[in-house]
């Protein structure tokens, strides 16, 4: 029984502004009409598996389910990390989960983990599936197995793993996993040709993996069975204990796993090689290596125009971007940021992360359109005592029954139709109607229609923050 694990969280920094705390690469259509974990999804199609587990923060649980819901995908639950830990303990809360699945099932079987990022690329899916399909065989054996990206560059910013013994069927045993290199030490690694990419995914029966948490990290393995001892259920989502998940230590599958399997020189480490066109999209110029580009090797996305420009990677969302005589850059353009570097220094772009985080400047985290359970609102704009929003309410969806302390609001309705709660009072706003929610009164808003809710909200008032909210009632458990 192969279940797949999608490790869905992160925030992608190093891809702002596209890429958001609360809305990260993972979440973002970066190649074509499906957005990266679609794709990770996607690319299972033809496997034989069970509906795969996902693992992903709190504060994207809606997005997570809503983007699978899009897509078509069944899943077998998402789990919510109250605090990021790491790999090495979301596997484990993920292994503790999935057999217990198999144990509460007639299969009474010991799941088979295929641990993916929700955050890669892979371009050729055939050769991913082949690589899979030959890792199976290794993982029934009780083998902890990772995949190997094989090298096609002197690639400075992934770990190496270095292939041992032959297996005899083209996997082999792990010599040793080996930190970032230098560029020299990198070409060496290329040119020796006994070295891959460290992937990050990873295959192995879940009680083989616990065994070896249990081994070199008993503690960690304490920590996450009592995270999972008394989880609650809520909607699609397993919230595991947040106190007892906050004692887990941090640490990587790398470190806490791979690397002492690989010290005591055990013989069930195996290392599949991969070769799938794969990227991890850890930067704008890995992006850019992965795009398509035209005669120029400019990679263009959204309304661009080039003159006498070359080996640029240009994304525009709103507006109209020309370049001039510019090479070896980087441009962004975003409803509220712009990002120009140079293409040779996008590492650096965490650093303006870091930067408005402690301006205490929003930008870092959300961008102006945010999508909630519900649907979504953009922040049109925004004064000292007014604020301006286009919100899209999705057929069927409520927002939570609320009041507001420092606020009044204005709603518009643009098309479709509102069934609108207004304290003792509830009436249908049709297109081209308004109504008024005075500030402290008790309201609600609902689309009860087939089609999208569209309407303007202008709020006055002296504080119009969205902590302003007290909810009394909320389908999505956000009370």
């Amino acid at each position: 029984m192969l279940v797949p694990i999608i490790m869905a969280g992160g925030t992608g920094s190093r891809l702002w502004p596209l890429s958001r705390e609360l809305y990260p690469k993972q979440f973002l259509k970066l190649f074509g009409e499906q957005s990266m974990l679609q794709q990770t999804v996607s690319r299972l199609h033809g496997l034989e598996h069970q509906a795969p587990l996902l693992i992903c923060n709190e504060e994207h649980r809606f997005i997570a389910a809503e983007q699978m819901r899009l897509g078509g995908f069944e899943h077998s639950g998402i789990i919510l990390e109250p605090v990021g830990r790491n790999t090495a303990p979301a596997i484990a809360l993920a292994a503790i989960h999935a057999l217990t699945q198999a144990q509460e099932s007639d299969l009474q079987q010991d799941p088979i983990l295929l641990v993916l990022a929700a955050d890669h690329l892979i371009e050729n899916q055939n050769a991913f599936q082949t690589s899979v399909s030959k890792a199976l065989d290794y993982a029934r054996k009780e083998h902890l197995v990772t995949f190997g990206i094989v090298a096609t560059a002197p690639e400075t910013g992934y770990g190496y793993v270095k292939r041992g013994e032959n297996r005899d069927d083209g996997a082999f045993t792990v010599a040793n996993f080996v930190e970032k290199p230098d560029v020299n030490t990198a070409q060496e690694y290329l040119d020796s040709g006994e070295y891959y990419w460290n992937s990050g995914m990873f295959m192995f029966k879940a009680s083989a993996y616990l065994d070896s948490l249990r081994k070199y990290h008993p503690d960690m393995l304490d920590a996450c069975k009592k995270a999972m001892e008394n989880t609650q259920a809520d909607l699609e989502f397993v919230r595991v204990n947040k106190e007892a998940f906050e004692a887990c230590p941090s640490d990587s599958i790398d470190y806490a796993i791979m690397e002492p399997v690989c010290a005591d020189g055990q013989a069930d480490l195996t290392v599949v090689p991969m070769d799938a066109g794969w990227s991890d999209v850890g930067s704008w110029s890995a992006l850019w290596d992965v795009s398509k580009r035209d005669g120029d090797d400019n990679a263009h996305i959204g309304d661009v125009l080039s003159v006498n420009s070359n080996n640029n990677y240009v994304h525009s969302e709103n507006k109209l971007i020309a370049t001039v005589g510019v090479s070896d850059m980087v441009i962004v353009e975003t409803k509220d940021a712009i990002l120009v570097a140079d293409k040779s220094q996008v590492q650096d772009v965490k650093a303006v992360v870091k930067q408005l985080k402690e301006a205490g400047r929003g930008e870092y985290k959300v961008h102006r359109e945010v999508y909630r359970p519900w649907g979504k609102y953009d922040s049109i704009d925004v004064g000292q005592r007014d604020q301006v929003k286009r919100i899209t309410v999705n057929p069927g969806q409520k927002l939570s029954i609320q009041k507001h302390y420092h606020r009044a609001e204005h709603w518009i309705v643009v098309s479709g139709t509102a069934s609108v709660t207004n304290g003792d009072e509830v009436i249908l706003v049709t297109e081209d109607q308004s109504t008024y929610i005075p500030l402290g009164t008790i309201h609600a808003l609902e689309n009860p229609g087939k089609i999208p809710l569209e309407m303007i909200e202008v709020q006055t008032g002296s504080y119009l923050g969205e902590d302003d909210i007290v909810r009394f009632d909320d389908r999505y458990g956000r009370v």
